[in-house]
């Protein structure tokens, strides 16, 4: 019957009412999900915002931090605020507050109220006094306070509770007194950077498995080297004139540690009659220093610009021998004095010879140009331009010298005019130039020493460092690149080729891996043959072609560096290995771009990079980014990318893992919890 058709309910509507029901179930589940999330965004926003109170901001750099907002959006790690690094569910998981001109009061304190908070770096700043009180943010992974002007003694118990800590930078500051013995409790240690500062005493025993690198050089630090750090490199420990042991070559005459109530009348007068011979052999030496000095001592009324750098081992005035790879880092680590006094040759001086060393930064800690000649100096290497040099000054911080006798393409009042103008670029991906000094025959450049080596160090030196350049950093390294390029196109419009000189060996490397441009904007003032023969510019196609290289040269050397980048390979070398097989490789675009691109990750991407991304949707990112190098490398100049939009596309390349922290913020971790680990031995040193 009709009637009891319709009182039996249909099977589609049990289904409907089920779905309604299911739905109306887990609806206020997601809500609350929904508000949690925003929740603990909006705590966040509130600690940071506590934490910016603190802070002086002259050039607003934090102005997107702003009440009412938050720093993650919501379920992925895209940051909304500048440096601030997020986790895939919208919480800080870093701050990359740095080169931000900061200072004020560091109240980590107020930081330890972000439980995901695991990244904490303030480096390059301008922040002052005490270490501020690391160990209240006790979930840190990593702190980096490198090149502040933080100072005075660091208690005992600073790191003590920090049991997830890897690694500390704290170089290049005034720190005084002993290192804390809190640093030998921190059981997952890995990398420990100490250098630049004014540290004395003995090194204590850092008896972790997991430390990797440790550098305590220019320092005032005595005793022995302990003996499980013996096998480190020797540059991690120079400038410390008391310290003795392996690596160094310094033996140790006698060891605190060894010497006991027990020693036996023997020993004891052994050692007595050691001392005393050792004491002669001091007197007698002291005695013969001091009187070749005398002999050799200069006239009171010598002036300033009479001072010689040291000539290196290299033959610098061979402008046709480039050593490439020693342009701008450290690459040769021999130890040398810069400040031997020697008469200049005869017809050097004269009214425009009389110089002395010209600050083109404000607010830098200024010193003489004798300062820097009678410091304790390393020869860094000897390139193309120039010979450069590491003084350690007596304050504890490190310059870099270039000294550079192929400048005299101008007049002194127009190379004055152009060091004034770069005094005046600001950018993070700029090492600034510090001061100059002008000399007719001679010029020096200095900058600040950058610990990291060059990009070179690592793409063509030692195979296992190039291990270091994950796909994440390299990344990193071509889009900072990038963005220094358009600063400097923008800024020195008027130059005809702004860099000039842009090649692996001048792309300095901080310590998260940032690229800092060096020897930039100096073709205006290298001679003209000696530019043509030495700068990178000027291997450009149309610099055949026309004879002058264009402002599209520095988009062909963009396009050759990142080739190296992606590929491992220097821009003319011989490689016989079986990952490229071509025998040799004498333009490398011409080279890539005879490949198919279905062969690229066997005969062409680098095969430790091709290792990390086989499989990954990054391939994709690296076979794009190898097409932009292409079209960068174009030889015919009109078909050439230009500079910003070469710049453009490269930002477009989307981040590891998809997704792309803020703009200026490199992601130091990768966004799981489980892979910590992996990400920082990725990028330790």
């Amino acid at each position: 019957m009709p009637t009891a058709n319709l009182s039996r309910p249909r099977p589609h509507l049990l289904v409907i009412l089920l779905i309604i029901l299911m739905a109306s179930s887990t609806f206020p589940v997601a809500v609350a999900q929904d508000e949690i999330l925003s929740a603990d965004a909006k705590a966040d926003a509130e600690v940071l915002l506590q934490f910016k109170e603190g802070l002086a901001d002259p050039a607003n750099r934090l102005s997107d931090w702003q009440q009412g907002k938050t720093p993650c959006n919501g379920r992925t790690n895209a940051s909304a605020w500048s440096g601030v690094i997020c986790t895939n569910e919208g919480r800080v998981l870093g701050l990359q507050l740095e080169a931000m001109e900061l200072s004020g009061k560091l109240d980590l304190t107020i930081l330890a109220k972000l439980p995901t908070l695991r990244v904490l770096s303030l480096a390059n700043n301008n922040f002052k006094g005490s270490i501020p009180a690391l160990n209240m943010v006790t979930n840190l992974r990593a702190a980096f306070f490198s090149m502040n002007q933080l100072s005075g003694e660091i208690p005992t118990d600073a790191f003590s509770g920090m049991g997830n800590i890897k690694r500390i930078h704290l170089d290049n500051n005034q720190f005084t007194g002993s290192i804390p013995k809190s640093l030998a409790e921190l059981p997952k240690l890995a990398e420990l950077r100490l250098d630049g500062n004014q540290f004395q005493g003995v090194i204590p025993e850092l008896q972790q498995d997991t430390l990797q690198s440790i550098n305590v050089s220019n320092n005032a630090l005595e005793g022995k080297i302990p003996d499980k750090l013996a096998k480190m490199g020797a540059d991690l420990f120079m400038g410390n004139k008391n310290l003795c042991g392996a690596p160094l070559q310094t033996t140790c005459t006698s060891s605190p540690t060894s010497s006991s109530s027990s020693e036996s009348p023997s020993s004891a007068q052994n050692s007595t009659s050691i001392g005393i011979i050792v004491f002669i052999v001091v007197i007698l030496v002291a005695t013969v220093t001091v009187l070749f000095f005398l002999k050799k001592r200069r006239p009171e009324n010598m002036t300033e610009h009479q001072f010689e750098l040291p000539t290196s081992h290299h033959n610098t005035n061979n402008s046709n021998k480039k050593t490439d790879d020693l342009d701008s880092g450290p690459e040769i680590s021999n130890s040398s004095k810069m400040g031997s006094p020697n008469h200049h040759r005869s017809g050097s001086s004269g009214g425009h010879e009389q110089g002395k060393l010209v600050f083109v930064v404000e607010g830098r800690q200024r010193f003489e140009l004798p300062d820097l000649l009678k410091s304790e100096a390393e020869v860094l290497g000897s390139g193309s331009l120039g010979c450069a040099y590491k003084a350690t000054l007596v304050h504890g911080s490190s310059m870099v010298v270039k000294k550079f006798k192929d400048m005299n393409r101008v007049g002194k009042e127009d190379f004055e005019e152009h060091m004034r103008r770069l005094g005046r670029l600001s950018h993070p991906n700029l090492l600034p130039l510090v001061a100059y000094y002008y000399r007719k025959d001679d010029k020096l450049l200095v900058t600040d020493y950058v610990s990291n080596r060059s990009l070179a160090h690592f793409l063509h030196g030692d195979r296992r460092m190039r291990a270091a350049l994950d796909w994440s950093v390299r990344l990193r390294i071509v889009k900072g690149v990038g963005r220094a390029l358009c600063y400097l196109y923008e800024e020195l419009s008027v130059l005809n080729v702004p860099h000039g000189h842009l090649k692996p060996s001048n792309v300095l490397l901080n310590s998260l891996f940032e690229p800092l441009l060096s020897d930039y904007a100096l073709v205006p003032v290298v001679n003209q043959q000696h530019a043509t023969n030495a700068m990178a510019a000027f291997r450009s196609p149309e610099r055949r072609q026309l004879g002058r290289p264009s402002k599209k040269s520095d988009v062909w050397c963009l396009g050759h560096l990142i080739l190296e980048i992606l590929t491992g390979l220097s821009g003319t070398q011989s490689d016989d290995s079986s990952h490229h097989q071509q025998g040799q490789v004498h333009d490398l675009s011409l080279w890539v771009a005879s490949m198919p691109e279905d062969e690229w990750g066997e005969k062409v991407i680098d095969a430790d990079l091709m290792r990390a991304v086989s499989g990954s949707p990054n391939l994709d990112t690296v076979k794009a980014l190898l097409r932009i190098a292409l079209a960068c490398c174009e030889p015919d100049m009109e078909r050439r990318l230009e500079m910003k939009d070469a710049v453009e596309m490269i930002e477009g390349l989307g981040a590891p893992g998809g997704g792309e922290t803020n703009k200026d913020s490199a992601p130091l971790l990768q966004r799981t919890e489980e892979n910590e680990d992996a990400h920082f031995s990725s990028v330790a040193i």
